[in-house]
This record gives structure tokens, C-alpha cells and sequence, in this order.
């Protein structure tokens, strides 16, 4: 059984032929050793970025595998709560479902009742908020 890494998949230019191979020594039980199953942990994971500064507070989320209805944004007391769930998806034999929940610490001085939310074009989910109208309001995360 081979598997093939898309093209959207890179290895980080690590020559991982020469590094495993001698160490494996070419199998491990049942299964063979094979280069393309050889993915890096973060390119599974989803990146985010949150940014906090006097005029505001935004969260910016890579959510290109979901559609705006599959998204869920929610403030839970002091959290703001990103949910994305794709609905079950028949591929092959099998079924599957893709899914994230996410927290974030929302500071203090953010207007939480200006929040708003929007996919971009790049699928990117932006949640933004002002931050309250005070003098001594500052961004404390």
C-alpha cells in the first residue's frame, strides 16, 4: 500500500530517505516504511493569529476547508469560541468528518457587543472588536 502526499504537502527539505531508512531498516512488522507518509505535525495544523492593540482586538483564523455555514463564533464569558464541523463526507468505503474548536481569551476593554465576523475571499475567518471607549482602557491579554 503506497500512500502519496499531495502536492500541497511538503516535507520541510528534510531527507527523511536517508535519516529513517537506516534506522527502520527498511520495515517495521507488518508495514513497510515509506517516505510519503512522512508529513511534518504543523502542516496538519490550522494556523491562527490574534492581535490586540489600543484600537482593538482580532482573531484571524485559517479556515479554507470550511464553508461560512460549517462556523460557529460565540462569546462564552470571558472566551470567544470558534466551532467549524464539515458534515459527514463519504469517501470510499468510509465516512469523514472534519472538525476544530478553538478558544481564545478575549481582554479586557474589548466591546464585545461590536464583535463581528467574516470569511474572506482566502478563507481566512476574521472576528474583530473595538476596544471600549475609556482612558485607561488598555489591552491586557
Amino acid at each position: 500500500m503506497d500512500f502519496i502526499v499531495p502536492p500541497s504537502r511538503t516535507t520541510g527539505g528534510i531527507p527523511w530517505e536517508r535519516v529513517l531508512p537506516p534506522r527502520l531498516n527498511g520495515s517495521h512488522g507488518y508495514y513497510k516504511w515509506s517516505p510519503s507518509l512522512l508529513v511534518p505535525e504543523a502542516d496538519n495544523v490550522s494556523s491562527a493569529e490574534v492581535y490586540c492593540d489600543d484600537i482593538g482586538f482580532t482573531v484571524q483564523v485559517d479556515v479554507k476547508n470550511f464553508n461560512p455555514e460549517d462556523l460557529l463564533v460565540k462569546v462564552v464569558g470571558d472566551f470567544l469560541e470558534v466551532q467549524g464541523k464539515h458534515k459527514e463526507l463519504k469517501e470510499g468505503q468510509g465516512f469523514t468528518t472534519l472538525q476544530f474548536n478553538r478558544r481564545y481569551r478575549i481582554p479586557k476593554g474589548v466591546n464585545i457587543m461590536a464583535l463581528e465576523s467574516a470569511v474572506s475571499p482566502e478563507g481566512v475567518l476574521i472576528i474583530s472588536a473595538p476596544m471600549l471607549q475609556s482612558e485607561d482602557t488598555r489591552c491586557l491579554t
